[in-house]
């Protein structure tokens, strides 16, 4: 099964990189405005999201979205010995620093600690899904370890050649509630999937 998960990683990976930079940038806006229209972000207070790297869906966009309505921040820092995320509030770009594995890092003696349970929406992210809201990320485990206790709404954000119908899922898998692509929203609990709409409320 974890071959068969690299293999997945890697193919998706490879399709990502292939793709026009105009085109992927493109598909991006159009993913984070359905986000933006959508009853998660309205109602989220404090989000929890990863600084992108790569051809991931780009996420600086969306903290300064989320700063601009008045919402809290919250973004990860690996902690490789425990593979756990402890989250800080970022208030601005100069609280972060290059660290593990290429990512920007809040640094701890610039920001404040949040707590799991204030965290409304964490914007889980991936390389690969499926419809059922299982991903697989980069290998390390991170946010299953953080999701198995976390009792707030999840959401993962991807472009439609990152999505399957089903992946190989193991005991230790955590699924996202919603997936939005470029084309739709799939919420996972009720099974519905809203395409070409303007809000998942719909």
């Amino acid at each position: 099964m974890k071959l068969a998960k690299k293999e997945l990683r890697r193919q998706v990976l490879h399709d990502l990189q292939m793709m026009d930079e105009g085109l992927f940038h493109e598909k991006c806006i159009r993913v984070r405005d359905r986000l933006f229209a959508g009853r998660l972000w309205r109602q989220a207070k404090t989000l929890a999201v990863t600084l992108s790297v790569g051809r991931e869906i780009e996420t600086a966009a969306i903290i300064m979205k989320a700063w601009t309505e008045k919402k809290y921040v919250a973004v990860p820092k690996c902690e490789p010995a425990t593979k756990h995320l402890t989250f800080y509030r970022l208030e601005s770009f100069d609280q972060l620093k290059n660290s593990f594995f290429g990512l920007m890092e809040p640094v701890p003696e610039k920001t404040v600690k949040v707590n799991k349970e204030s965290i409304d929406l964490v914007i889980v992210p991936g390389v690969v899904f499926d419809r059922r809201g299982y991903r697989i990320g980069y290998g390390g485990g991170y946010y299953d370890r953080f999701l198995q206790n976390y009792h707030g709404k999840t959401v993962s954000l991807l472009l439609e050649n990152q999505l399957l119908d089903r992946l190989p899922e193991e005991s230790h898998d955590q699924r996202v509630d919603m997936l939005i692509t470029e084309n739709e929203w799939i919420s996972v609990n009720d099974r519905s999937v809203h395409e070409n709409k303007t809000d998942e409320s719909d």
